[in-house]
């Protein structure tokens, strides 16, 4: 069946745009403005400390099973039940793991019963990722975009009249919104399945050991990837929570900034979850890879410099916005983290065509080294200046990382060095960061017109330098067979 790229992600991105933002800013933001920046700080921490170990969830099956399926759909039919097999059992492993480090943590008995339905909600959500992997594997792209927002869209309802509604009373609590996660996720996952089991078929969920075995082993480098990258991405929030005497309030700080970084990241990790078929299939048939990732690395990372500068700079105006109490800490804190949104979009690109190319030995190398990094700056930065320590330290990491895979792509690809499309970025990032500190020194400009007049202008910029066209993209995402 022939699929538009270009009109599924346009698709995807859309349906997104409509809840996930509404989610972290209309939902998640007013959650954390009710219960406050301590409550939410600990909540944030221990959100992160579950997805420590989430590794164990999967351990690489999803990245596989999309790459694998995108090249055999034949084998979905076969895998079907015993994957599901498999993941319960890392299901019950992941459990104990976690919960077991929160004991040696000495979490208390609330933190515990907050830690425990987040694990399950992981697993819930690992689960929803894996039907999903299905469904972009066999080019399935329409389903999988309705999936990728289903369960906010059911957080979205349930939350909405918790916190708006006049028929509740109470003062929200932090565990509603953790128990409303749980309820949610189980929904989609149960969907999901059903929608599973009337296109593939009824799964036989059995653990066969041989099976089992052999997939683990191929997996192995797809899950010791996962975990590198989710510890340095995401041991940030529990570091602050551990290391400062106002931890949960530091943590909070951040929460702040790390939400909207993670509302930018929506968009880049859609497209990255698309390529990675469009990639794989690529690959194997041994087409050219040069010039679709020109035009789709083009694109994401003179979009992430447009939306990382101006929200960095207009970050007094945005997060007053959004949050009931902001500071001129909190504000610097989002003005440093928001800018890895730049090297996180390269790694979307750069590393989603690594893992498609099978570079993950490479891969884990530069997480490995990535993690050790990030460690090393947040055990010096975070006890010295709080918060504001992580965002550095997520900063600086996430370039070093991007840098990497892009070195890698250029070693394993045979890929020259585009300095005409390298001067154009530089161009569009001076420029906007000339246009912001000209629209700070004037405060009429320094507002949320001001930010929307600074991203089109910026916008306008990139299509005269031309660094990518729409109708290229376009033409060079064409549908796979």
């Amino acid at each position: 069946m022939q699929k538009s790229f270009f009109s599924t992600a346009f698709l995807l991105i859309l349906l997104n745009v409509l809840v996930k933002p509404f989610f972290l800013f209309g939902i998640d933001a007013q959650v954390q403005n009710q219960v406050g920046a301590d409550e939410y700080g600990l909540y944030f921490s221990l959100l992160n400390f579950s997805f420590l170990f989430s590794m164990v969830l999967d351990v690489g099956i999803t990245n596989y099973n999309t790459k694998n399926i995108a090249e055999s759909p034949q084998l979905v039919y076969r895998y079907f039940g015993s994957v599901i097999g498999i993941r319960i059992l890392l299901g019950l492993i992941y459990a104990s793991i976690t919960i077991g480090c929160g004991l040696l943590l000495n979490y208390s008995t609330k933190q515990l019963e907050i830690l425990s339905l987040l694990t399950l909600n992981q697993f819930l959500a690992g689960m929803i990722l894996y039907f999903r992997s299905n469904f972009a594997g066999l080019h399935w792209f329409k389903t999988d975009a309705f999936f990728s927002i289903l369960d906010r869209l059911i957080l979205i309802i349930i939350c909405s009249v918790l916190l708006y509604s006049s028929w509740v009373e109470e003062s929200f609590q932090i565990m509603w919104f953790v128990e409303a996660q749980t309820a949610s996720y189980g929904t989609a996952a149960f969907i999901a399945l059903l929608l599973s089991i009337s296109q593939i078929g009824k799964p036989k969920v059995r653990i066969k050991k041989a099976f089992s075995l052999a997939i683990l082993r191929r997996t192995a480098p797809f899950a010791m990837l996962t975990l590198l990258m989710m510890l340095y991405s995401r041991i940030d929030a529990v570091m602050i929570e551990r290391l400062l005497p106002d931890g949960p309030y530091q943590a909070g700080i951040y929460a702040q900034g790390f939400r909207l970084l993670d509302a930018a990241n929506i968009f880049a990790l859609l497209i990255a979850g698309l390529l990675l078929p469009i990639f794989a299939r690529k690959i194997k048939k041994k087409n050219l890879i040069e010039s679709l990732l020109k035009s789709v690395a083009s694109f994401m990372i003179s979009v992430a410099i447009i939306i990382a500068i101006s929200t960095s700079f207009f970050a007094a105006p945005i997060l007053d916005l959004i949050y009931s109490y902001t500071t001129n800490y909190s504000y610097s804190v989002f003005s440093v983290i928001i800018l890895s949104f730049v090297p996180m979009s390269a790694t979307y690109v750069f590393g989603t065509l690594l893992t498609a190319n099978g570079n993950l030995k490479e891969l884990n190398k530069m997480a490995l080294l990535g993690l050790m990094f990030n460690l090393v700056l947040n055990f010096i930065l975070i006890p010295i200046i709080g918060a504001m320590g992580a965002a550095i330290a997520t900063l600086l990491t996430q370039f070093f990382t991007a840098l990497w895979q892009i070195w890698l792509v250029k070693k394993y690809f045979h890929l020259r060095i585009n300095v005409k499309l390298i001067a154009k970025i530089v161009m569009l990032s001076l420029i906007g960061i000339v246009l912001s500190f000209f629209a700070q020194r004037h405060q009429e400009l320094f507002n949320l017109i001001g930010f929307v007049g600074l991203v089109f202008v910026l916008m306008g910029i990139t299509f005269l330098l031309k660094i990518f066209s729409v109708s290229d993209l376009k033409k060079k995402l064409r549908p796979m067979e």
